[in-house]
């Protein structure tokens, strides 16, 4: 039985890698074409273009192939580690507390409205000062980093446009239980699944 799922597997694989008849970008036969690492092939031309919206996942598959850089605005990451605070469920160590500021400006050449002002903001998150705590924040500053935590777009709280909001990495930012705070058992493998779609692992 296992010989028989490994051969399954194996054919999956291998019509996951047949080259496309046309690019799905532009839907047209490949020019120059650029094979990916997953298989997948493209324009070159559209590829670059995807590459400078700073997406370099694979168009079909989601994989990533180069080194994503986000359009975070210039901002802060502070981080305090609190020893005699809590979360819930995790009594037993500190608190990191994760400080971000962004001030507020204008909009550069890769964000929704190039030359319009944005409005900064202040966020605090929080993860627990333990060994997988402390492997998230290490995530997270690559990710800041990189300038991928957060954005320029629509608050989903105020309804506003133009200003700093998280860029779909989700963080707990409070020290009480419930939605935003802890206890969470599966935070820790989503929060690295979603920063794992962004190329930080």
């Amino acid at each position: 039985m296992s010989g028989e799922e490994e051969k399954i597997g194996e054919g999956k694989s291998d019509d996951s890698k047949k080259e496309p008849e046309t690019c799905t970008i532009c839907l047209e036969i490949p020019t120059n074409p650029v094979k990916l690492g997953c298989g997948h092939s493209f324009c070159g031309d559209c590829l670059d273009q995807n590459n400078k919206k700073g997406q370099q996942k694979c168009p079909n598959c989601g994989k990533v192939y180069g080194v994503i850089r986000g359009n975070q605005p210039d901002g802060c990451m502070t981080v305090k580690h609190l020893h005699t605070l809590h979360l819930p469920s995790y009594e037993r160590c500190g608190i990191i507390e994760i400080l971000y500021s962004f001030p507020s400006g204008k909009q550069g050449e890769n964000h929704p409205n190039p030359g319009k002002p944005f409005k900064g903001t202040h966020r605090t998150a929080y993860l627990p000062d333990n060994k997988e705590g402390n492997e998230v924040l290490e995530l997270f500053q690559k990710a800041f980093d990189k300038r991928l935590l957060f954005t320029i777009g629509r608050s989903v709280t105020t309804g506003r446009n133009d200003v700093v909001v998280w860029n779909d990495v989700h963080q707990k930012t409070s020290l009480y239980a419930g939605e935003y705070g802890y206890p969470d058992p599966t935070y820790f493998d989503r929060v690295k699944k979603e920063l794992a779609d962004k190329g930080i692992e």
